[in-house]
């Protein structure tokens, strides 16, 4: 397994930073990849940051509330990795 960091995207032209809205799973939580994982908020929209893989939220570094700049690292991600050895047959 390796850890993910989930980073605050580019949000558009002339955006630097966003407010951390509201996170849709705790740490400890199982996400699912492309799925909405936090809320942030800017003072010309509202977007949100989809999980990067599938796996575990293991630590929320930016929290609701908090103003971060595009790049910071808002969480980590421990990435579920299946090889091919250990999928099942079906």
């Amino acid at each position: 397994m390796s850890t993910v960091k989930v980073y605050l995207p580019e949000l558009g032209e002339g955006i630097a930073k966003a407010t951390i809205s509201y996170w849709y799973a705790e740490e400890g939580a199982t996400v699912v990849e492309g799925s909405d994982l936090v809320e942030v908020s800017t003072d010309k929209a509202v977007f949100n940051v989809p999980a990067p893989c599938s796996g575990t939220l293991t630590q929320v570094v930016a929290h609701e509330g908090e103003v971060v700049g595009v790049g910071a690292v808002l969480a980590m991600v421990e990435e579920d990795t299946v090889s091919d050895s250990e999928e099942e047959e079906v």
